[in-house]
């Protein structure tokens, strides 16, 4: 099992609403990752993509990077969304896709954060669709346990 699958099945386990919304991670590195959910499951009224969805997905892209960061770095915390805004640029009409990158800098500050402090803290941006369609600015904590 890829590193990719054993997040995926670890978030869907965590999040029952992420199996719900069929996401999936596509690519998983030390610095990236890409997801996607299918249309269908995350439509809304007007045949496109429902904003909770939109959300949620971009919310689950940049929990999962943070996740994985910590999984690398052998860190034991609890992750949770402290701060986060979305704009909506344009509408959905097709598979949801959402990436999302973290620097060296900001792995090293999030991890020193957390075995110094007990507490660190990462702000992502995560990006929907090619135009982007969607754009999330998140604030993530992790507690050490």
């Amino acid at each position: 099992m890829t590193s990719a699958q054993a997040l995926e099945q670890k978030i869907r386990k965590a999040i029952p609403l992420s199996a719900a919304m069929q996401f999936s991670i596509k690519v998983l590195s030390q610095d990236e990752i890409q997801v996607t959910a299918p249309l269908e499951p995350n439509i809304n009224v007007h045949g496109t993509g429902f904003a909770g969805s939109i959300y949620s997905a971009a919310i689950l892209t940049g929990w999962a990077l943070c996740t994985h960061v910590m999984d690398e770095l052998e860190l034991d915390a609890d992750l949770v969304v402290a701060k986060a805004e979305i704009s909506y640029r344009a509408p959905i009409t097709s598979t949801l896709e959402c990436r999302s990158q973290v620097s060296a800098e900001q792995r090293e500050s999030f991890a020193r954060g957390l075995l110094d402090s007990g507490k660190g803290r990462l702000l992502l941006e995560v990006e929907v669709g090619d135009r982007p369609h969607a754009i999330l600015q998140a604030t993530y904590i992790a507690v050490a346990r």
